[in-house]
């Protein structure tokens, strides 16, 4: 999708390269199973189903789980009316609008094309920030649909979250047979929870490593599209602090969708810097952001 949104090559070249080794580990997976299971017809359709059934309703999916809504432009004018600007200042097709109503302040793009993408944003966010502010997250949620990583990323996570549900039916299989199952079927069990694990762990140091990178790339964008860096360094501050202050049970199922929001759903006492996270550190987005004010000669 052209746009005014500049190309970003790394970007690219970090997409193609990750979807090429995930698919590696997939065909290698897939083999697997097939050797280990002996149901070949059975696995393809299976997966394939799958992976078809994510990437086609991945906007469905993600915006049922946040227990989200599209809105028009009668019911959120200010939503509304701030895309189509950023839109006609991008040059990119209008994406829907969804709101979620909850008061962890976070947005995300989700749709497995620009023609199909939605941007969601929660009335936590909306609440609590100024108009330029939300005008840098919508930009950065754009730019995520105009570099078309968001479909990457749904396609990318698909072969983590495979892999960890095989390996749950394995274990659970395993527990309930216990010691009745023959040695065979233990010894196959064994090597298709071996196999999940390993792919897993792969799959999700892949992705991580794509995630943070883009996260970069969009702000840059961001930025750089509305000229007001400061003001999508101040939403990122205020999104992060009052995340913080959500509780504990609030954040548990909005965790699943870090890959894809604004800025990670972490409580208190997690240290960013010391994880595996989706998202580069705070600190880091700040500088970043901060070098571009000064190359932009943004007034202080």
């Amino acid at each position: 999708m052209r746009s005014r949104f500049a190309t970003d090559r790394q970007l690219t070249v970090r997409m193609l390269t990750v979807v090429f080794l995930l698919g590696l580990l997939y065909v290698g997976f897939v083999a697997a199973l097939i050797v280990l299971l002996k149901s070949a017809v059975l696995i393809v359709v299976i997966i394939g189903g799958m992976l078809v059934a994510q990437f086609w309703y991945s906007d469905r999916i993600a915006l049922y789980a946040m227990h989200a809504k599209e809105v028009t432009a009668e019911e959120e004018p200010r939503l509304h009316g701030a895309v189509d600007r950023l839109c006609t200042l991008a040059d990119m097709p209008k994406p829907r609008i969804a709101v979620s109503r909850t008061d962890l302040p976070n947005a995300f793009a989700t749709g497995r094309n620009a023609d199909h993408a939605v941007i969601c944003v929660t009335t936590g966010l909306l609440r609590r920030l100024e108009p330029d502010e939300l005008d840098g997250v919508l930009a950065h949620e754009l730019s995520h649909v105009a570099h078309r990583d968001v479909a990457v990323i749904t396609i990318a996570s698909f072969l983590g979250v495979l892999a960890g549900l095989i390996a749950r039916f394995a274990l659970y299989s395993g527990l309930m047979r216990g010691r009745r199952g023959s040695p065979q079927l233990a010894v196959v069990f064994a090597a298709v929870m071996g196999a999940s694990i390993a792919v897993y762990t792969i799959s999700f140091l892949l992705i991580r490593t794509l995630s943070r990178y883009r996260e970069l790339a969009a702000d840059r964008s961001a930025a750089e599209l509305t000229g007001r860096p400061s003001a999508l360094a101040s939403a990122l501050v205020k999104v992060s602090g009052q995340i913080a202050r959500i509780p504990t049970r609030d954040l548990r199922t909005a965790q699943n969708f870090n890959a894809f929001f604004f800025a990670p759903a972490l409580g208190q006492g997690r240290d960013l810097s010391n994880l595996l996270s989706t998202h580069p550190t705070l600190e880091k987005r700040l500088d970043a952001l901060a070098r571009i004010s000064a190359r932009l000669g943004e007034p202080e």
